[in-house]
């Protein structure tokens, strides 16, 4: 059987797009179970001092739990993947907004794990699932 460039091109986006979803859909899930243990008290707590209705410190487990599940097995993947992004967006500007312009002690950015979570999210709503996906290369919003 005779391989082509273009074939092993698209094997290897399709591996790319994977690997990108299960580091971020990986990693994402830990801060979920984390919430899901330890609960949400905090992030209502700083949706309140906010003056938002502590009851959307619930939409954190859809951000870190559901969405990267989704994210993980290719289903709703791009959909699955903004709510990733807007969850981040909103954890920097409940938690994290003196630290956008500040470095850690290693000299690395202070927020560089949530513009990791971000930029990752935003490439794989751009880039979709790929072939190994439950949802498919040409599933609907996938």
């Amino acid at each position: 059987m005779h391989t082509t460039t273009t074939q092993l091109n698209t094997n290897n986006n399709d591996a790319g797009k994977l690997v990108l979803r299960v580091a971020l859909a990986a990693m994402l899930l830990f801060h979920g179970v984390a919430k899901l243990s330890g609960g949400i008290g905090f992030v209502a707590d700083m949706l309140a001092k906010a003056g938002l209705p502590a009851v959307f410190g619930y939409g954190v487990y859809i951000g870190e739990v559901v969405a990267p599940l989704l994210i993980l097995v290719g289903l709703f993947t791009r959909p699955a993947a903004l709510i990733v992004a807007i969850n981040m967006i909103v954890a920097v500007l409940l938690a994290h907004t003196s630290q956008f312009f500040t470095l850690n002690e290693t000299g690395g950015w202070a927020l560089e794990l949530q513009g990791m979570f971000f930029f990752a999210a935003v490439a794989v709503a751009l880039l979709g699932a790929g072939r190994y996906s439950i949802g498919g290369v040409n599933g609907r919003l996938n």
